[in-house]
């Protein structure tokens, strides 16, 4: 049976994206310090961030997500310092991953307006399975809460370090964004006869531009479209989003494409098309508060089961007046959710 167990489980985590890949948030840019820590401290000055994915929901056991950053914009060090904590639920069984990490980010000037900005985060997991929520074998046999099977975990958690990089290259129109994450490859397994179970190195690539629509991007009602690009790799998975914001304040507008499509990296693999995104954002001026919401339709073979994912975003930008103006200039034009 512990054998059996092994396997299930081993075969669960080849199918199942989040046993061997990050979570992924739909609002790529409501949740900076998570795609890349070059993001750290691109800010006017302090900023809040908090996101909540819902992932096909209509599916037992769905996965969620949760998110919540600060990070602070040091203009006099040209440098951005950052804490995040971020959680990811999967299954019916319990399994969740809690990381909480610090990073940095330190800004270079190419010329007065242009820039490269570089960060690191350095994070700690803790991975976890909720036993409660497991039926083994030999308990139906018995009709006992106790069970010889759960000798086949280590324990009920895993803990283990977790690097990342990252870089971003911007001026007041583009942006070209890099991160790598996870480069010490850790070992999350929590089966103790299923040898190293690896989360690889995730590599993603972000890049987008802005479009001024009304001439003057100081005005109250300014109308700016941001077209994005977000790419991301690991393991045997990629994906990618191609998309769109219009903004008009206080609203934003934003439609894009998840997939890959016309290609597949083996030929036994199923193409790449998982979903189209819509969301709406409200900006409450005063309040310095941004709100998201996006469904993501599922466009896959799932499409009648999934339910689609439901996501949320706040996030709070202050800063004094004359951080506000001063620091402006060291931004990058994306989009912000």
């Amino acid at each position: 049976m512990r054998k059996l167990l092994t396997i299930l489980l081993i075969g669960l985590s080849a199918v199942v994206p989040v046993f061997g890949q990050d979570m992924q948030f739909s609002q790529f840019y409501a949740a900076p310090l998570y795609i890349n820590p070059a993001f750290t401290g691109q800010t006017m000055e302090h900023r809040m961030v908090m996101n909540y994915r819902n992932q096909w929901p209509s599916i037992p056991g769905a996965f969620q997500a949760y998110h919540a950053s600060y990070d602070y914009n040091a203009a006099d060090l040209n440098s951005g310092f950052g804490l995040m904590f971020n959680r990811e639920e999967a299954g019916s069984f319990g399994l969740t991953s809690d990381i909480l990490a610090l990073s940095y980010a330190y800004r270079f000037a190419i010329d007065r307006k242009t820039y490269i900005q570089t960060g690191l985060k350095f994070g700690y997991v803790w991975r976890s399975i909720d036993f409660n929520s497991l039926v083994f074998n030999d308990q139906l046999e018995s009709n006992s809460s106790l069970t010889a099977d759960q000798d086949a975990f280590l324990d009920d958690n895993v803990n283990y370090p977790d690097l990342s990089w990252g870089a971003l290259l911007y001026n007041q129109n583009y942006w070209v964004g890099t991160s790598l994450n996870h480069l010490n490859e850790p070992n999350q397994s929590l089966l103790e006869d299923a040898g190293q179970t690896v989360l690889p190195l995730k590599w993603s690539v972000h890049a987008g531009y802005r479009f001024d629509l009304s001439g003057s991007t100081k005005s109250r009602n300014a109308k700016e479209l941001f077209t994005a690009v977000h790419y991301k790799s690991q393991g045997k998975f990629d994906q990618l989003d191609l998309g769109a914001y219009l903004s008009q304040a206080p609203f934003v507008f934003g439609f894009w494409y998840r997939g890959i499509p016309f290609l597949k990296r083996n030929p036994e693999a199923v193409m790449n098309n998982d979903a189209v995104v819509a969301l709406i954002g409200f900006t409450i001026p005063d309040r310095n508060l941004r709100i998201g919401y996006s469904y993501d339709v599922t466009i896959s073979r799932l499409i009648s089961d999934s339910g689609g994912a439901h996501e949320i975003s706040l996030v709070y930008e202050v800063a004094g007046k004359h951080s506000k103006r001063r620091n402006k200039r060291f931004l990058a034009p994306c989009a912000k959710f």
